[in-house]
């Protein structure tokens, strides 16, 4: 998924040249090799690839939470690599969403002020129909008052999710999002993701070890060494498997 035909600002995310390594010398690590790739708004793309292919890298430098050594990321046509940390964190907070692996939710305050925390941080009101709307598509309507340990996996994870998305942000960023859930309550949560993209026009960018929660991209990046290896459009769990399959030959 390169960007040869638009300008970068034409897509929701994209990078050009990007790199990053770890270490030095005898133990430095090039995590990232001049990764070029562009993801198209209202899609849902996973990254994948083996342990130490990058991908984790890519989508840490992509939201902003790791810096690249060198290359150019366009978020909503604003260049993440030209920003202070001042710039980073308004970013962050205004035109990226995160779901992670664990749910990241403040636990002495209800699922309603959960999904609410980031635009009070800021200081900005919410928009009483958008929330509505996300609360009734993620089925939270009757869990608002409830702490997040009186809510199950998935529906803390559906919070987090809520929260996510109610900033209507540029891109939300899922790092291994299902990995705490039973695999019926991940079904639940990637089926919902699923419907942000095509109901409500969000951009999801997820990484993921697990073909089954791949399935539910539009598309899915393959990674290995560090680079961009090849895709899968419309995947299916066989798709996304035989592809693993080959990364590791």
């Amino acid at each position: 998924m390169t960007s040869e035909t638009l300008p970068l600002t034409d897509y929701a995310v994209s990078a050009r040249g990007l790199t990053k390594s770890y270490g030095h010398d005898s133990t430095r690590v090039q995590a990232l090799r001049s990764v070029d790739v562009a993801f198209a708004r209202s899609r849902f793309t996973a990254i994948m690839g083996p342990s130490g292919s990058g991908k984790s890298t890519l989508m840490h430098c992509l939201a902003g939470l790791d810096t690249a050594d060198a290359g150019q990321i366009m978020i909503g046509g604003k260049d993440l690599m030209s920003m202070n940390d001042d710039e980073l964190t308004m970013m962050r907070r205004e035109q990226i969403g995160f779901v992670f692996q664990s749910f990241n939710l403040v636990p002495t305050i209800n699922a309603k002020d959960n999904i609410l925390l980031p635009l009070s941080l800021a200081g900005k009101r919410h928009d009483r129909d958008w929330f509505n709307t996300v609360i009734e598509a993620l089925g939270l309507r009757d869990r608002l008052n409830h702490k997040p340990h009186e809510l199950s996996g998935g529906q803390q994870q559906r919070v987090a999710v809520a929260r996510a998305l109610l900033t209507r942000p540029e891109v939300v960023f899922g790092d291994e999002p299902t990995g705490n859930l039973d695999s019926r309550t991940g079904a639940e949560v990637l089926s919902l993701m699923r419907t942000s993209t095509r109901e409500m026009g969000q951009t999801i960018i997820m990484v993921t070890h697990d073909p089954a929660a791949a399935s539910y991209a539009d598309t899915v990046l393959l990674m290995k060494d560090g680079q961009l290896v090849g895709s899968i459009e419309e995947p299916t769990v066989a798709s996304v498997t035989e592809a693993l399959a080959s990364l590791a030959e």
